[in-house]
């Protein structure tokens, strides 16, 4: 058994840094200065579309460890594709404070409710409770 956990982490791995050098890859410095006009943080952005994010995710298929190594990047395209690969089954109370706490763009926000947060069991505790906070995207994610 432990040496699946160690294949897996191995498998994640490579998988994590194909998915960066991709990134650098489809790097788009005008879309990425474009999405400031939307009001989108562009720090740490690459400039990718969420139609090519989607197929990213498809083809990565659910990893729950390989998305809180893509969300601990701080890079853009990496925390939008970590909410889409993420297996809503596996993610804790505890995981979606933290990650909420890391919003820092509307997109951001609203692709990770979307796609994750509004499939775990805790998506209707969060909501109310978070409805009373006064950080922005904290109080848009309610």
């Amino acid at each position: 058994m432990l040496r699946y956990f160690k294949e897996k982490e191995v498998s994640m791995a490579m998988q994590y840094e194909e998915i960066l050098k991709m990134f650098e890859s489809m790097h788009d410095p005008e879309a990425a200065a474009g999405m400031a006009r939307f009001g989108i943080n562009t720090e740490n952005t690459y400039g990718i579309s969420i139609p090519a994010l989607r197929k990213i995710a498809k083809e990565t298929g659910r990893d729950h460890l390989l998305a809180q190594k893509l969300w601990a990047s701080g890079i853009h395209e990496a925390r939008i594709l970590a909410c889409m690969i993420d297996a809503p089954t596996d993610v804790t109370g505890e995981q979606m404070e933290q990650w909420v706490k890391d919003f820092d763009s509307w997109d951001v926000c609203d692709q990770c409710c979307s796609n994750l947060f509004d499939k775990t069991d805790f998506a209707y505790q969060k909501a109310v409770e978070w409805s009373e906070r006064e950080e922005e995207f904290v109080k848009r994610a309610s």
